[in-house]
């Protein structure tokens, strides 16, 4: 068998991580036996971190420490080197050699330390802190069930029944050394924990109380995480505008963030905005704002888990936006976007079938199943008669 280290070996374990993230997350998720689940998916989560009601986004308080603890996992440890080809420091430097995404940048992040509903801590991180530890662990269980190292060729068999039966198979931690160091991936000592917003829209219709809502594709060409998946949208790591102090502080808001991700996902806006960037003055984030400010839009904080395959961690969120003032700010959403395509432009419609379609018989990120049964649990609290 060809190395598992080779960039040829690296590129082909790569290639089946983003056409297989679906499988594979539903495979690693039976790795944590102990762990809660969101509901009936596969998203890990903890008892205290799904509040009994929906908290309303303005409720939530964000603090701030300019202390950064030190990580005990950071994926440049002598378990990470089977996830990463000769040469590479890292799994974002393997990235950035050999399959680069189109947005691929070690961008400032806001850093979740704790979880104590409806207040959240927070220091500083960086974008690729993530990728290091959530990729190179996913990289490696993607290795381990295709390389055919759990079942096959250990035992004699042919090369070809081996890997057969190694896509069939979950390894388990002992073929997984650096997984094995993040033994519970939702405690947030163990690493650097990037927590994106996931947002499902719900498009509600005042005269019915019909609601619709819209889906994302990620492309696995164009992002570092997620590709071939469905997702709710929009969806954005929780991060400034721009690389200055500035911004930094300005944007330690998840509403703006929120905004942000609006304008980029439904409207294929590009991310410029400046340090001096005025949100009072930006109209897509006015039209938005004063929508909230009137009761024609309402967000509310639902929960957070993490993923099972990539240990990405996902505050999960949902907006409900009434007819008039959706079709007055996104009544052109975009067909494509930096990250993917829209999906169900039209409207999706928010009821029974679409949502268990979804949770349970699409390839949809674990974040995104879990928001969209979260929503229709609280259904009747997020749209009251």
């Amino acid at each position: 068998m060809r190395s598992r280290r080779s960039p040829q070996t690296w590129r082909e374990v790569r290639r089946h991580l983003n056409g297989h993230r679906h499988d594979l997350a539903r495979a690693a998720d039976r790795l944590y036996p102990d762990l809660p689940r969101v509901g009936s998916t596969h998203l890990l989560t903890r008892p205290d971190w799904t509040p009994a009601e929906p908290l309303d986004l303005r409720r939530i308080a964000l603090r701030w420490t300019g202390r950064s603890p030190a990580p005990a996992v950071t994926g440049r440890e002598e378990e990470a080197a089977s996830a990463l080809p000769p040469g590479a420091g890292s799994y974002a430097e393997a990235m950035g050699a050999l399959d680069r995404p189109g947005m691929f940048e070690n961008r400032t992040c806001y850093r979740l330390l704790d979880v104590a509903w409806p207040e959240l801590g927070f220091t500083r991180g960086h974008y690729f802190d993530g990728v290091d530890v959530g990729e190179a662990a996913a990289h490696e269980f993607a290795a381990a069930r295709l390389l055919g190292e759990v079942t096959g060729e250990r035992r004699g068999e042919t090369a070809g029944e081996g890997r057969g039966a190694a896509l069939g198979e979950s390894p388990g931690k002992a073929e997984l050394p650096f997984r094995s160091l993040v033994a519970d991936p939702t405690d947030l000592r163990l690493r650097t924990v990037l927590p994106a917003v996931s947002m499902l829209t719900l498009r509600r219709d005042s005269r019915t109380g019909a609601m619709t809502f819209v889906l994302h594709w990620r492309d696995p060409a164009r992002v570092a995480h997620g590709g071939g998946l469905y997702q709710v949208m929009p969806v954005g790591v929780f991060q400034p505008a721009e690389e200055t102090p500035h911004a930094e502080a300005a944007d330690f808001d998840l509403w703006k963030c929120a905004v942000r991700e609006y304008a980029e996902e439904f409207l294929g806006r590009p991310e410029a905005y400046g340090d001096a960037f005025d949100y009072e003055t930006w109209p897509l984030y006015r039209e938005l704002t004063d929508a909230r400010e009137s009761g024609r839009l309402r967000s509310f904080v639902l929960g957070m888990g993490v993923d099972p395959l990539t240990f990405a961690t996902d505050i999960l969120a949902v907006t409900v936006i009434e007819a008039d003032a959706f079709d007055a700010v996104f009544g052109d959403i975009t067909a494509t976007n930096e990250e993917g395509r829209v999906v169900g432009a039209r409207g999706i419609p928010f009821d029974d079938d679409s949502v268990s379609r979804y949770v349970h018989h699409e390839p949809m990120q674990a974040a995104g199943a879990a928001v969209l049964e979260l929503a229709w649990k609280h259904r009747h609290a997020l749209s009251p008669e």
